[in-house]
């Protein structure tokens, strides 16, 4: 592994094979290695790793796991600060969870949807113990057991419940701790602060200011009666347990902007830097003004690698995005219950046994990218992708265009390129008046959509999709430019089918069985039984019953799909982006007149993503990972008319 760590870059791909076969072995052994030596530090420093790259990668990655550390190492191989002997910066919070959490974190989302992202929106709400602090990577274990050691200490005196009152001013919302508690608190700290230089010799400066949450700061004026608004509904007296959780950040970008990759990205020159979506790239103000319009310079927290990159693949991210979690403990329990840095992750409290994991509240880690090349890991956020679908027969050559496909016999016949060379289940008396196809064009942008989504690294689970005709064929061509077709099954559920109020006619169409589809070779999952039946969809109905509707049948997916995959498509109707979107996100539906302009400025493969929050059940709508898809009508070319006129 020290020989692979320094391997000339251009021998990497040859190694990446011979790495592949050998690392599952020794990750085998790595378990039982552990169990014995107590530590992935001894694991990876018997894999061959100098001490300070081992110590590096597991400060680096929270400690999680031995895998963990070696992809870093192998991702950062380039990175000319690899055996940079920088300490990193810690800080200390009290987290709430629980049911205070779940509220914050609706305010959170809501407020930011409300009035745009603010300064408070860059940290997840927290009460700072303590200001940073840095530590050197060999002494992160001993930073921990003074944490360990202070909340041992603590047992039993840690103020239960925290009052906290709101507070509003004209730039800044939060909610403050009473003066008696906050003196009790800054204790806390202190006394972690005098464990922390005797135990790591790390100097540590407890917070001396007012102990408070903050809600928002650092936005517009107008915006101050909505936030007050948002603010005055959270709950404060709910219960909540509060974690003494220890985060870290690099120390070289503590004063750069966090921007996210949205778009894939190859260098066409050697000063610019590689793009994979998910990574995230610190980029200093300071550093822009050689740069040319449009690109910007920054480095990768993937790779460790500084370089041009256009601005337009990125966008602005959350400060907190790319710190690493470390550990929690949990104050206000008889017993000390707590979760640190693998190097720690064979000492355990006396009082707490190896399972003992039921009120353990998760803090996720942050998303980073670790990249070997010529692989990609997977999103680790649940993501809800939602699509229209493609270009219509009957939109492109009006609602006659059953006659212009049909010859004297009743066989289908096209009269223009754009029409597909074939219909399935033609001359069987199709309703295709009522549920039309797509044209080749409509093909085409879903398999665009399809093939951008490969490219971006995209990973989809599961698709599903309204019963129309016009949908499958979308979904269908998604999966080929995805190279799924065949490999994954689309779930045709009538529950995603767009607002029957716009259906021309008393009946709904006459939609293709499942099983009619397969066999007219579409890859469509006959197994799967509708959370919506066809028989429960009626004609005409209200805003609110399809609002309703596809609120309830996007959740009751997202619940079947949950812990067996991250990532859902939904491909349904312009409606949908909406429809299934923004109840998910706490938001109430809009006015019918207000819903009927959105939809009207959904194009053909208009496409959304929305993000699950952690585990707090909330969604927001982020960008997505792909570009968009612009076209525009042309009218039917007839050469005569046009080239012949006098």
């Amino acid at each position: 592994c020290y020989l692979y760590s320094h391997a000339d870059p251009r021998t990497m791909a040859a190694k990446e094979d011979l790495y592949s076969k050998i690392l599952p072995r020794r990750l085998r052994q790595s378990r039982l290695g552990s169990a014995k030596s107590g530590s992935n530090l001894d694991v990876l420093l018997n894999m061959g790793f100098p001490r300070p790259r081992a110590l590096k990668a597991l400060v680096s990655t929270g400690g999680r796991s031995v895998q963990a550390a070696c992809d870093w190492l192998f991702s950062h191989v380039d990175d000319p600060f690899l055996d940079d002997p920088l300490p990193r910066e810690f800080v200390l919070y009290l987290r709430p969870s629980g049911p205070l959490q779940n509220q914050l974190s609706h305010f959170w989302q809501q407020s930011r949807v409300t009035c745009g992202k603010n300064k408070a929106h860059n940290i997840f709400p927290h009460i700072t113990l303590c200001q940073f602090f840095m530590c050197a990577d060999h002494k992160v274990e001993a930073l921990c057991e003074a944490l360990q050691a202070t909340v041992q200490q603590w047992r039993g005196r840690f103020p239960s419940p925290l009052p906290l009152e709101l507070y509003i001013s004209s730039n800044f919302i939060g909610l403050f701790v009473g003066d008696q508690v906050a003196d009790v608190l800054k204790q806390f700290a202190s006394d972690f602060a005098n464990e922390a230089a005797r135990k790591a010799e790390v100097h540590v400066e407890p917070h001396k200011k007012q102990l408070h949450v903050t809600l928002a700061y650092n936005f517009p004026m107008d915006h101050l009666p909505s936030l007050e608004k948002l603010a005055k509904g959270i709950e404060v007296k709910l219960g909540c347990d509060w974690l003494a959780v220890l985060f870290s950040r690099d120390i070289r970008f503590a004063n750069h902007e966090t921007l996210r990759v949205m778009y894939p990205y190859m260098p066409q020159n050697d000063d610019e830097l590689e793009l994979v979506p998910g990574d995230f790239i610190f980029m200093s103000t300071v550093d822009q003004s050689s740069t040319s319009e449009g690109w910007v310079y920054g480095t990768s927290l993937t790779t460790g690698l500084s370089g041009l990159l256009p601005e337009n693949y990125v966008s602005l991210a959350d400060e907190s995005d790319t710190w690493v979690f470390h550990g929690f403990l949990k104050l206000n329990t008889s017993k000390t219950l707590w979760m640190f840095d693998g190097l720690l992750d064979s000492r355990r409290s006396d009082n707490t046994s190896a399972g003992d994991t039921t009120t353990l509240s998760l803090i996720c880690h942050p998303v980073q990218v670790l990249r070997i090349s010529g692989s990609h890991s997977r999103q680790p956020k649940r993501t809800l992708f939602v699509c229209r679908h493609g270009e219509r027969m009957d939109v492109v050559f009006g609602k006659q265009w059953l006659s212009l496909c049909s010859d004297s016999k009743g066989r289908y016949i096209r009269s223009n390129l754009n029409m597909p060379t074939s219909l399935p289940l033609w001359g069987k008396q199709r309703d295709y008046d009522m549920d039309t196809p797509i044209t080749v064009f409509g093909s085409i942008q879903a398999r665009l959509v399809g093939e951008a989504l490969l490219e971006s690294n995209t990973v989809i689970d599961f698709v599903y999709c309204s019963p129309s005709l016009r949908c499958v064929q979308t979904a269908q061509n998604i999966l080929k430019g995805l190279q799924q077709d065949g490999k994954l099954k689309v779930r045709v559920e009538p529950g995603l089918f767009e607002w029957t109020k716009w259906v021309s006619g008393n009946s709904l169409p006459a939609w293709i069985p499942p099983t009619d589809l397969a066999a007219a070779h579409f890859s469509v999952d006959t197994t799967y039984r509708p959370l919506i039946p066809v028989s429960k969809l009626t004609v005409s109905e209200s805003y609110e019953n399809y609002m309703s509707r596809s609120y309830q049948v996007t959740k009751d997916i997202l619940s079947d799909c949950k812990n067996t995959g991250n990532n859902v498509l939904i491909v349904a109707h312009a409606s949908s982006l909406e429809a299934c979107t923004r109840q998910l996100q706490g938001r109430s539906p809009q006015s019918a007149k207000d819903f009927v302009q959105i939809v009207r400025k959904v194009p053909y493969l208009g496409f959304c993503s929305c993000e699950e929050q952690g585990d707090t059940g909330v969604w927001q709508l982020v960008d997505p990972p792909i570009l968009p898809l612009t076209h525009g009508p042309n009218h039917t070319f007839d050469w005569r008319e046009t080239l012949l006129q006098e």
